[in-house]
C-alpha cells in the first residue's frame, strides 16, 4: 500500500542531500547495529546472564518480544505499507540505495521498534545503561531514513510501539516484584 504525508519525501529527498562516502560508511555500521534485533538481543542476555543486571536482561528481551508480535506480526501485515524505495511516486529506485534491500513491510520500523523497546527497557532500570542505549536507538532510527528504506512515520510509529512496550512491561515487572516483595515478608512473618 503506498500512502504517506506530503511532507514525508522531501524530507527524505533533503536526507539525501546529506550523503557522502564518510558519513555513508557511518551509516551503514549505525543501520547494521539494528538488523534483525539481535544487538538489542544480545545485549538483553548479556544483561540477563550477569546476576546484577537480570531484570534489565529479561525485561529488554520480553519487551522485544512484544514488538515482534505487535509490530512485525500484526500492524506490518495490517498495514502493508510500501518503503519509500519502492513506491511509484518515489525520485529514488532500489538500485541507488546503499543497503541492502531490506524485506517486508515498511510501518512500522523494526529497527526502530527494537531500539527503542530495548534501550527504554534499560533505561527504566538503569540510567547508566539506558541513556547511551537511547542514543543508539535514536541513531540507528535516523539511518533508516537516511537510507531511504523508511518514511519519518514509520519511525514514529516504531518508536510509539517500542516505547508503549516498555513501559508495559516495566510496569508488569513492577507488579510482579512487589507482589514477590509482600509474599516474602508474609513468610518471614
Amino acid at each position: 500500500m503506498e500512502w504517506y504525508l506530503d511532507w514525508e519525501f522531501p524530507f527524505l529527498y533533503w536526507l539525501q542531500s546529506l550523503h557522502n562516502p564518510i558519513l555513508d560508511q557511518i551509516m551503514i555500521f549505525i543501520t547494521t547495529l539494528g538488523d534483525d534485533g539481535l544487538f538489542w538481543i544480545g545485549i538483553g542476555i548479556v544483561c540477563l546472564v550477569l546476576k546484577k543486571h537480570r531484570r534489565e536482561g529479561l525485561q529488554v528481551l520480553l519487551t522485544m518480544l512484544v514488538t515482534f508480535i505487535v509490530g512485525n506480526l500484526i500492524l506490518k501485515n495490517l498495514f502493508h505499507r510500501t518503503r519509500p524505495f519502492n513506491c511509484e511516486d518515489s525520485l529514488l529506485d532500489v538500485t541507488a540505495l546503499i543497503i541492502d534491500e531490506p524485506g517486508e513491510f515498511s510501518f512500522p520500523s523494526g529497527h526502530t521498534m527494537n531500539g527503542f523497546a530495548a534501550a527504554f527497557a534499560l533505561f527504566f532500570n538503569n540510567k547508566k545503561l539506558g541513556i547511551p542505549a537511547l542514543i543508539l536507538a535514536g541513531l540507528i532510527a535516523f539511518s533508516r531514513m537516511y537510507h531511504f528504506v523508511h518514511f519519518p512515520t514509520d519511525i514514529l510509529a516504531g518508536f510509539c510501539v517500542g516505547f508503549g512496550a516498555a513501559i508495559m512491561m516495566n510496569y508488569i515487572f513492577d507488579k510482579v516484584q512487589a507482589k514477590m516483595a509482600e509474599k516474602k515478608l508474609q513468610a518471614s512473618e
